[in-house]
């Protein structure tokens, strides 16, 4: 198990790289409306889609160092 010092190390990396790939996310989405002349939105489709993707890779991070 890490030292608390190594916890806080890699808990503020890990929210730094969460809010870079949200604030990429949101870029790309609004750059979409952009290009189409309208609001940016999801379709439910999408939000079920993209949430599955989200916890799909949560699983395969919690994972990490698991295997052989």
């Amino acid at each position: 198990m890490p030292s608390n010092r190594n916890q806080s190390q890699i808990l503020l990396i890990a929210g730094a790289i969460g809010a870079l790939v949200g604030l990429a996310a949101g870029y790309t989405l609004l750059k979409r409306a952009e290009e189409r002349n309208g609001q940016p939105a999801l379709t439910a489709r999408e939000g079920v889609s993209l949430g599955m993707l989200v916890l799909g890779l949560l699983r395969q991070v919690s994972q990490l160092g698991d295997g052989e």
